[in-house]
């Protein structure tokens, strides 16, 4: 079945939720990436369900974002079906101690229902870019917590549909890593255990982490946050800004001045510029001190 007829067909089953063609440099936080073949947006549980059954009747490859803030998109796109888990998805709801979010929400709008219903626990999320599924996926974190640590359980969505509860245990949380990177499974839901504080403490703290994030981050700039992961007892930050990386640039990709560890695109950088970009600040890094950076961005695309 050639393009055309899948759009025809899928719009006739998802109507006003399928884009074919759409460029990702759209929705990602790096304002980078090619275009999928199809995008699609679902607007509930329901809808995300039957997406996912149909890609998997109809043979496709499917790659699910949210907000787009811990990704490099290729040049080149992505084949299939991108699912966009977003505000149709966004759902958050406080129950005694437990907060309880859809994947598609705004880890800034969990802290916000957190804080007001009294619950503290996610202080440390204000001003974390991305969805409660990225999150989940990938154990966000800032200043040594991580949103595992509040996990209770997590509903996830098989590639037939089907849907599964997984505890913490299951999802084996560690460092900006989760069991959810080798499966196959959608983040369609999660739950945190929070702990009744003063609404007042928690609005200054998130007020702190807030200030930190703007003194020390670019945050005005096109990034997708820290590039690399810190190594066991090191800063990468620190080692880049060390080995002579900041404000080194390929193309219209830069590394920040402000922050070592992010890459900015300066307006039109490409994903080839980030990659290049990497490849540099990796080997600076390794020849000054010996360690090899890992990324902490997800690589998506052809």
């Amino acid at each position: 079945m050639t393009d055309l007829a899948l759009f025809r067909e899928m719009s006739e089953l998802f109507p006003g939720l399928v884009r074919s063609k759409e460029p990702l440099q759209l929705h990602t936080s790096w304002r980078i990436g090619g275009p999928a073949d199809f995008l699609v947006e679902p607007g509930s549980l329901q809808e995300l369900q039957r997406v996912v059954s149909y890609a998997r009747g109809k043979g496709l490859p499917l790659t699910v974002i949210g907000a787009g803030s811990n990704v490099l998109v290729s040049d080149r796109g992505i084949r299939g079906i991108v699912i966009k888990i977003g505000s149709g998805l966004a759902r958050v709801t406080a129950r005694g101690r437990i907060i309880e979010a859809e994947a598609g929400a705004r880890l800034s709008m969990v802290a916000a229902v957190a804080r007001d219903n009294g619950l503290g626990g996610l202080e440390f999320t204000a001003g974390i870019p991305g969805t409660v599924g990225g999150a989940i996926v990938m154990n966000a974190g800032a200043n040594g917590l991580a949103i595992g640590e509040l996990v209770t359980r997590v509903t996830v969505m098989g590639p037939g549909g089907e849907l599964l509860e997984k505890t913490r245990e299951e999802l084996q949380f560690g460092y900006r890593s989760s069991s959810l990177q080798q499966d196959p499974a959608i983040v369609a839901a999660a739950s945190f255990c929070c702990y009744p504080r003063d609404v007042d403490l928690i609005r200054r703290d998130m007020e702190n982490c807030l200030a930190l994030r703007r003194n020390h981050q670019p945050l005005a700039e096109a990034s997708a946050g820290s590039v690399f992961k810190n190594p066991a007892g090191k800063s990468a930050g620190w080692l880049i800004d060390n080995a002579g990386g900041k404000g080194l640039r390929v193309g219209n990709a830069r590394v920040s001045d402000q922050h070592a560890n992010f890459i900015i695109n300066l307006g039109s950088a490409t994903a080839q510029d980030v990659l290049m970009l990497i490849e540099k600040v990796r080997a600076l890094v390794l020849q000054r001190f010996g360690v090899k950076l890992e990324l902490e961005v997800r690589l998506l695309g052809d």
